[in-house]
């Protein structure tokens, strides 16, 4: 017979550890989300220095 290791439920996450997980992930989008609108602001309004497009030829 082969030895197996049978799951252990673990104990259950208690509610502040559960919000303070969720409150660090919600702070990292929050950064994600304000670089990604700073970016494409910069782009619509054509002052981004990290991207170089053509201009527009008439």
């Amino acid at each position: 017979m082969k030895n197996f290791i049978m799951a252990v439920p673990r104990k259950r996450t208690s509610r502040s550890k559960k919000r303070i997980r969720k409150n660090i992930w919600k702070r990292k989008t929050y950064w994600i989300e304000l670089k990604a609108f700073s970016l494409a602001k910069a782009i619509s309004t054509e002052e981004s220095k990290s991207f170089f497009w053509c201009a527009k030829q008439k």
